[in-house]
């Protein structure tokens, strides 16, 4: 496998999409590196969101449980 399908194979099971990973292949094939790494980085600004999301889900779901449990004490 060579980089550029490595690369993209990598920034998959990081949790990009096809498309993106398929972008950031060819910016890296074609030796535009700065752009590759703006678009890496805007990537994992988005999977931090998704991150924060899943937490306030998460917080939200704790504070519906311990109220639950209030009422059945």
């Amino acid at each position: 496998m060579g980089m550029k399908e490595q690369l993209i194979q990598d920034l998959s099971n990081a949790g990009c999409n096809e498309e993106t990973a398929v972008r950031i292949g060819n910016l890296y094939e074609s030796g535009s590196f700065a752009e590759m790494l703006f678009q890496m980085k805007k990537e994992r600004c988005v999977l931090v969101d998704q991150m924060h999301e899943s937490q306030r889900k998460v917080d939200r779901m704790d504070f519906l449980i311990r109220n639950q449990e209030k009422q059945i004490k």
